[in-house]
């Protein structure tokens, strides 16, 4: 199973964006309106890095309110660690934990396609383990 999966009923323009010249505290507003955790963040449509929460945080604790002020290039993660599509899902996880963060970039010819969370993937892999499960049962009873 693949990043694929989870793209394949999205379109890349349902994906919420932010420029590496947007204000951080326009960012901030976007990811508690949105109730989001991470923006992509690009630049000339490309992938630049990534705005988390988490970015907002640790900025907030070295330099106050200042950090506001900058804009989210100054700020953000980067670079961005990105999947394709053909990416296994098992494989996206273990990056996953292995570098601790909760979301990816999916990036198709250098073009931003989605951005999946770890939530994303646990529930696919939720699924498909209920679709095994129930096929199981179906086969012990006839």
């Amino acid at each position: 199973m693949t990043i694929a999966r989870i793209t394949a009923n999205r379109s890349s323009t349902d994906v919420i964006s932010c420029e590496v010249t947007t204000p951080v505290r326009d960012a901030v507003a976007m990811l508690a309106g949105k109730r989001i955790g991470a923006l992509p963040v690009l630049d000339n449509g490309t992938v630049a890095g990534i705005f988390s929460e988490r970015d907002v945080i640790y900025r907030l604790a070295d330099e106050g309110s200042a950090c506001l002020d900058k804009t989210v290039g100054e700020v953000m993660t980067s670079p961005a660690v990105t999947v394709e599509p053909s990416t296994k899902i098992d494989d996206a996880l273990a990056l996953m934990t292995k570098r601790r963060f909760r979301h990816f970039p999916v990036v198709e010819n250098g073009a931003l396609v989605d951005f999946v969370s770890i939530g994303d993937m646990v529930k696919l892999k939720m699924d498909e383990i209920e679709q095994e499960a129930q096929a199981l049962r179906t086969y012990i009873s006839t």
